[in-house]
């Protein structure tokens, strides 16, 4: 098994460091490393270092330092315009996405989310989608921490601006003709895909979408939810780009 990846604010400088607060408290209490084994921190932003532990204590580990690494950022950046879902299907669009190596999310309010993020709810639900990607990431061991955009409904202009700016942009649709696995992908640059809430995009948001410079395009033969759909989508992206 490889070994765990915790998140720190910023790399160990010398040979040795205490992990503590909530990463030490997971490392020690909750999943009990030992003297001798190793362990993953990161910083979320491409930088890593390899340790292996010296002493455990009650939500701290003392650790001393092998290796230092950084990973450069992603390019092209896989970007998912997410619409807002009801109940946990967002969060689990969140986990998988990031699982599957999603560089940015942006919640989008869509005419037909049935769910609305506002005013304090708003800034709530997105925390939420923030700590997903973060679990996420470190189950996925991840060096790059995925960004959850800051704004907690980002509008359908807000989209079509972003969508005119992409260096490549789509629009998963089910009555699409072209399909994802067969569009051209650029060599770098942000590829912004839109992937719609339970009630679909209106006819007005795809219009705007197309008129941005997105295509509409599809995976297959059969509709998927929308919390399965970006990673799908993702999927597909991931092998044509050669990440996978």
């Amino acid at each position: 098994m490889s070994a765990p990846l915790f998140l720190v604010e910023s790399l160990p400088v010398g040979s040795s460091f205490t992990l503590d607060g909530p990463e030490g408290h997971h490392a020690a209490d909750v999943q009990r490393l030992r003297v001798g084994e190793t362990l993953i921190l990161a910083d979320g932003r491409g930088a890593t270092a390899r340790g292996e532990v010296t002493a455990v204590q009650r939500g701290r580990v003392d650790l001393m330092v092998l290796s230092i690494a950084e990973e450069p950022a992603p390019d092209p950046r896989l970007v998912v315009v997410q619409g807002i879902a009801k109940g946990d299907r967002g969060e689990l669009a969140v986990q998988a996405m990031t699982e599957v190596g999603v560089d940015e999310i942006v919640p989008w309010a869509a005419s037909r989310s049935v769910a609305q993020w506002r005013a304090e709810r708003g800034f709530k639900a997105r925390d939420r989608w923030a700590a997903t990607a973060r679990e996420a990431a470190k189950q996925a061991r991840r060096c790059w921490l995925p960004v959850v955009r800051g704004d907690p409904d980002t509008s359908t202009k807000q989209v079509t601006a972003r969508l005119s700016a992409a260096a490549a942009a789509f629009v998963l649709h089910e009555e699409a003709t072209e399909r994802l696995a067969a569009v051209p992908l650029p060599d770098s640059g942000e590829i912004v895909l839109v992937v719609g809430p339970e009630g679909g995009i209106s006819d007005t948001e795809l219009e705007l979408f197309r008129d941005a410079g997105a295509v509409p395009v599809r995976l297959g033969s059969t509709v998927l939810r929308t919390s399965t759909a970006g990673v799908a989508a993702l999927s597909v992206l991931s092998a044509h780009l050669s990440r996978w």
